[in-house]
C-alpha cells in the first residue's frame, strides 16, 4: 500500500513539474510584424496566424478603407473567423495619417500603385514574408479590401499578377483610374480598362488573378458605375464578353452575375458603402456591424467560396438559405475543345484550385494550371464537362 501510495505521489510531483515548466501556449491574436522589408511605402504589417496552422496554407491579405485600421478591419471583416475555420493566414497592411490624412491607401499616386514601387511593393514584400515565416503556399495567395482598400486591391492584381491567385474588390475601384472614378462614371471601352491592366506589367503573358467585385446598389461615396468598369477591365484581361454567363441570387437578394470563371460581380440592393456583413454563428455568418459594416449578407464568406478556401478546411455545408441558380444555356453535348489550361477556366470549361486544374461538372484532374498543359474537354450537358482525345 505504501509503495502504492509513494507512486501516486511520485505521478503527480511529475505531472505538476511538467506544468511548471512547459510554456503555456497562447491563443492566436493579430500582432504587429517589423522587418518584413525595406517597407517603400511605410506601411505597417499586422498578421493572424491560427494556433498550429500548418505549412502549405493559403494567405489572405485584407486591406482597409478610409479612416479605418488593421484591427478594426480585422474584427468587423470576418476574415478572422475564416483565416480559422479554413486554415490560412492573414496579413492585415495598415496605413498610417504620416501617409495619408484620412489613413486611406494610395490607390491614385503614381510612385505607389506601380509595381516594385511604393506601398504595392510593401505589401508584396508582406506576402513574401509570410510565405517564407508561416510556411504559406506561394500559389494560394489572395487579397481583398474596401473603397480605398479595395482600390488597392485592384492594384495589386493589376501589378502582381505572378502572386495572387485570386482578389475581391469591395466597394473600390478600377485599376488606375485616379480620384475620378470616385464620383462618376467614365466613358472607357473594356479594351480600354484592360489596357491599363496590361500595362502595370508590360509583356506578362502568365495567368491572370480571378477577380470578385462587390458594391451595394445605393453607395453615394463610390458610384456604383465603379462595380460595372471593374466588371469591364477584368473580363477584357481574361479575354470575356462582358455578357454574364450565369446569374444567381444570393440570399438577401444579391444578385451575383458569373463571367466564366475568372469574374464575378456581386450587386447588393439597397447597399450603402461599407463591407457587406451578417454577425451570427453560422458558417455563412460573419462579421460586426459598424461604420462601414452594413448588415446585409457575409461577403467574406461567400468570397472565400469564390477562392475556393471553403474546400480546404473541411467540409463546407450550404448556406443557411439556398441561392436560386440560373444556369447557363449548353448545349446537351459538344465537339471536343483543345485549348492549354488556363483557357479553359477563362472560358468557363474548367476551374482550379491549389494551382492545378479541373473539368467543371465532372472534376477530373487536368494538371496543373497554366497556359503550358493542353487538354481536350467535351460538354455532355449543363457546366458539365469532361476529358476528351480532340
Amino acid at each position: 500500500m505504501r509503495v502504492r501510495l509513494w507512486a501516486v505521489v511520485a505521478a503527480l510531483a511529475a505531472l505538476m513539474i511538467g506544468l511548471a515548466v512547459a510554456p503555456a501556449r497562447g491563443a492566436a491574436t493579430l500582432t504587429q510584424v517589423t522587418g518584413f522589408g525595406s517597407n517603400p511605402g511605410a506601411l505597417r504589417m499586422f498578421s493572424y496566424v491560427p494556433t498550429g496552422l500548418p505549412a502549405g496554407r493559403p494567405v489572405v491579405v485584407a486591406l482597409h478603407g478610409c479612416t479605418q485600421n488593421a484591427a478594426g478591419y480585422y474584427a468587423g471583416s470576418g476574415w478572422g473567423k475564416y483565416a480559422d475555420l479554413y486554415q490560412a493566414a492573414l496579413v492585415v497592411p495598415e496605413q498610417t495619417s504620416a501617409n495619408n490624412a484620412l489613413s486611406c491607401f494610395n490607390w491614385f499616386t503614381a510612385g505607389d500603385i506601380a509595381r516594385g514601387q511604393g506601398e504595392a511593393l510593401s505589401i508584396r514584400q508582406m506576402v513574401a514574408y509570410a510565405v517564407a515565416t508561416y510556411g504559406s503556399d506561394p500559389a494560394r495567395v489572395y487579397v481583398t479590401g474596401l473603397s480605398a482598400g479595395g482600390a488597392m486591391t485592384a492594384v495589386m492584381l493589376a501589378t502582381y499578377p505572378d502572386v495572387f491567385a485570386a482578389g475581391a474588390v469591395v466597394a473600390g475601384l478600377p485599376y488606375n483610374c485616379g480620384t475620378i472614378c470616385q464620383y462618376q462614371a467614365q466613358p472607357k471601352t473594356p479594351a480600354q480598362w484592360g489596357d491599363l491592366v496590361r500595362a502595370a506589367y508590360p509583356g506578362y503573358s502568365g495567368p491572370r488573378p480571378r477577380v470578385a467585385i462587390w458594391h451595394g446598389t445605393a453607395d453615394s461615396t463610390v458610384v456604383p458605375a465603379n462595380a460595372t468598369e471593374l466588371r469591364d477591365q477584368w473580363t477584357n484581361v481574361h479575354g470575356l464578353g462582358q455578357t454574364p454567363t450565369a446569374t444567381t441570387t444570393l440570399p438577401g437578394g444579391t444578385v451575383q452575375e458569373s463571367y466564366g470563371q475568372a469574374v464575378q460581380l456581386n450587386r447588393v440592393p439597397g447597399l450603402g458603402h461599407g463591407t457587406p456583413v451578417n454577425p451570427g454563428g453560422a458558417e455563412d455568418q460573419c462579421g460586426a456591424t459598424g461604420a462601414y459594416f452594413l448588415a446585409s449578407i457575409c461577403s467574406s464568406y461567400h468570397i472565400a467560396r469564390f477562392w475556393g478556401l471553403t474546400g480546404n478546411g473541411g467540409p463546407t455545408p450550404p448556406p443557411t438559405t439556398p441561392p436560386t441558380t440560373t444556369p447557363p444555356t449548353t448545349p446537351p453535348a459538344g465537339p471536343c475543345v483543345t485549348a492549354s489550361n488556363y483557357a479553359h477556366t477563362v472560358a468557363g470549361r474548367a476551374h482550379q484550385s491549389g494551382g492545378y486544374t479541373y473539368a467543371n461538372g465532372s472534376n477530373q484532374a487536368m494538371g496543373l494550371w497554366n497556359t503550358a498543359i493542353t487538354r481536350g474537354l467535351r460538354s455532355t450537358g449543363a457546366n458539365y464537362y469532361v476529358l476528351c482525345q480532340a
